[in-house]
């Protein structure tokens, strides 16, 4: 079914909770044109959309939508990330993965299915059941399912709460369904709905502890990581724009010495 721009610009005004009046004078319109806009009695130009756009921090896939909505073409390309376009991009981002073992690195879409990872990674991947495997493995799911890296996972309960949290703001961020679905699933598993107090174990108070650290049970050992993610800047294109790069560095001494080990 078909939406119309106007209601779209109102769905993402409710979303970052800006009435219409002061949408209109930040972008540089009258509060009549904009009413005019978001009930069909006008048309928005591109430019306006932009201005739109740009204030209201919509993503690019969204911003496309609003363009087709309004009977305008797309603005932002979408090339898929194997395609001969991104062929630059994607030999510098498995650079940067492979430079990094023997740490795990992956690169993740916009719902976080892992499209590229390096060795260590694809090790922990191997170690998910068939059916967690399955192309695209996506990591939310493969984190928070209960025959996935929950069942190695230390601190489950703050590990979880943490990638509920970032699950949950990214569908207010994005307004995207799939990932939404993506959340109603995940939080139906016995292991997600089982959590108390929102997750976050007593640990996590404790002084010196500055990050939420990936604990996972591998034999004897439980090894800490803390990760971070990188995203592209300025980019024109919906695939680069929704592509994250997560990178794990050891939280401990132990994990530094084994992971150093495996260098070796």
């Amino acid at each position: 079914m078909t939406v119309e721009v106007g209601t779209l610009l109102q769905q993402w005004r409710s979303r970052r909770s800006i009435s219409q009046l002061d949408l209109a004078y930040e972008v540089g319109v009258s509060p009549r044109h904009l009413s005019f806009v978001e009930t069909g009695k006008s048309r928005p130009s591109p430019t306006l959309l932009h201005a739109l756009a740009e204030r209201l921090d919509i993503p690019l896939r969204e911003r496309n939508s609003l363009l087709l909505a309004a009977g305008h073409a797309p603005r932002y390309s979408e090339e898929p990330l194997d395609s001969e376009t991104m062929t630059r991009v994607r030999a510098e981002v498995g650079r940067l993965l492979d430079a990094h073992n023997p740490n795990m690195g992956m690169a993740l879409d916009r719902a976080w299915n892992v499209v590229l990872a390096n060795d260590t990674a694809m090790r922990l991947l191997s170690l998910l059941p068939e059916e967690l495997q399955a192309r695209p493995v996506n990591l939310f799911r493969a984190s928070l399912h209960p025959d996935g890296f929950a069942r190695m996972t230390h601190n489950f309960d703050e590990w979880a709460a943490y990638l509920l949290d970032l699950l949950r703001r990214m569908v207010r961020i994005t307004g995207d369904e799939r990932l939404a679905a993506l959340e109603r699933e995940v939080s139906s598993y016995p292991t997600v709905a089982g959590l108390d107090g929102g997750g976050v174990s007593s640990r996590s108070g404790e002084a010196g502890s500055l990050l939420v650290p990936l604990e996972l049970s591998l034999g004897d050992q439980v090894l800490s990581f803390f990760s971070t993610l990188t995203t592209f800047g300025s980019p024109r294109d919906v695939t680069l724009e929704e592509l994250t790069i997560e990178l794990f560095y050891p939280a401990d001494e132990p994990t530094e010495r084994w992971v150093a080990m495996m260098q070796g």
